[in-house]
């Protein structure tokens, strides 16, 4: 059993800050690559930015330049810190971790629940 649970969701104003926590725990061999999606209302589930074991990390345009991910796999922890944040920035964000199991034959992706985070005047 594979646990994934994101963290520090919310509201905040256009231009400011939110830093997103997420922890894989359970029966956890190894992670692979932990990442963020994130879901607006009426649109497709996007990646918002990745982070491999190795420290390759990966951005959507759209991140650039505001968004910064940070991993501590030792931990079983990534974060996304998020400034400059716009309106259309809202949605859901999504935790997601390749996690390859103690009694697993092939690696298998883990969900969190999803973090709210709203901007808005």
């Amino acid at each position: 059993q594979v646990q994934v649970v994101e963290s520090g969701g919310g509201l905040v104003q256009p231009g400011g800050s939110l830093r997103l926590s997420c922890a894989a725990s359970g029966n956890i061999f190894t992670i692979n690559y932990m990442g963020w999606y994130r879901q607006a209302p009426g649109k497709e589930r996007e990646l918002v930015a990745s982070i491999t074991s190795g420290g390759n990390i990966n951005y959507a345009e759209f991140a650039k330049g505001r968004f910064t991910i940070s991993g501590d796999y030792a931990a079983k922890m990534v974060y996304l810190q998020m400034n400059s944040l716009k309106p259309e920035d809202t949605a859901v964000y999504y935790c997601n971790a390749e996690i390859k199991t103690w009694d697993g034959a092939y690696p298998i992706h883990s969900w969190g629940q999803g973090a709210h985070v709203v901007v808005s005047s």
